[in-house]
């Protein structure tokens, strides 16, 4: 990708305004795990497992650290009320979350006050706030919201300091993940109508390209399952949701 292909995903514009509505609706029951995010919340711990697990291969630090991101900063785009947000600020960094929405980002704030954790919550579109680099840069079920989806690539990746680590997840474009994802969980209340837009799912496929055009290595996918016995847990089996780390390209 050129110098100045680079410059002007950099600069393009991803959040669907509808997008950013709908979300910042939900807003002021977020933090409620029983209401409209629920599954965000059975799904968090699953997440974080992964992303644990990414940051002690990627910077070999010690496993048994409560804290192993001390020194070190994190940037949570699509932060909505700050689910991860939260938990990277205990394991020690200087997290910065994004949003589409400012009521989410307002939520945020306040929510992280309440739990006496310092974490920096700025609502926009990130190629035009000029933040800076990271060490951590995390995505969460974010891309399939997007309107440019390389331009949202490429400013994620703009973000990410030079041996730094970069984790995303997302629903994959398969028969089964439009069949309960879209359908069945969104009949059965397990989801607010209109979160998913199937088409807009992205394969692991399509997913290292993208991150391949923007300079930057994919890992192994890991899918992201469900069971009756074990509940949301991470698997071999990409068909619904899974989540990847990647790297700049050495």
């Amino acid at each position: 990708m050129s110098d100045a292909t680079v410059s002007n995903a950099t600069n393009s514009a991803t959040i669907r305004p509808e997008e950013a509505e709908h979300f910042g609706k939900l807003a002021a029951d977020w933090w409620n795990p029983a209401g409209s995010s629920a599954m965000l919340h059975r799904l968090n711990p699953v997440r974080l497992g992964f992303i644990r697990e990414a940051i002690d291969m990627h910077w070999g630090g010690d496993v048994e650290s409560a804290k192993p991101l001390v020194g070190k900063s994190a940037l949570d785009v699509g932060c909505g009320a700050g689910l991860l947000c939260e938990p990277l600020a205990r394991m020690g960094a200087e997290v910065t979350g994004v949003d589409a929405s400012p009521q989410n980002t307002q939520v945020a704030a306040a929510h992280a006050d309440g739990a006496g954790l310092d974490i920096r919550y700025i609502p926009g579109e990130l190629g035009t706030l000029g933040l800076g680099h990271f060490d951590l840069v995390t995505s969460m079920e974010v891309i399939e919201h997007v309107e440019d989806k390389q331009a949202f690539i490429v400013q994620l990746a703009a973000h990410l300091a030079p041996g730094g680590l970069m984790v995303l997840s997302t629903p994959n474009r398969t028969l089964k993940s439009r069949t309960l994802l879209v359908g069945a969980a969104e009949a059965l209340g397990a989801v607010p109508k209109g979160t998913h837009h199937w088409d807009d799912f992205v394969t692991p496929e399509e997913l290292e390209a993208l991150l391949d055009a923007a300079g930057l290595t994919m890992g192994e996918p890991k899918g992201i399952g469900f069971s009756v016995g074990k509940g949301l847990h991470l698997s071999d089996d990409l068909a619904l949701n899974y989540i990847v780390m990647a790297r700049h390209r050495a």
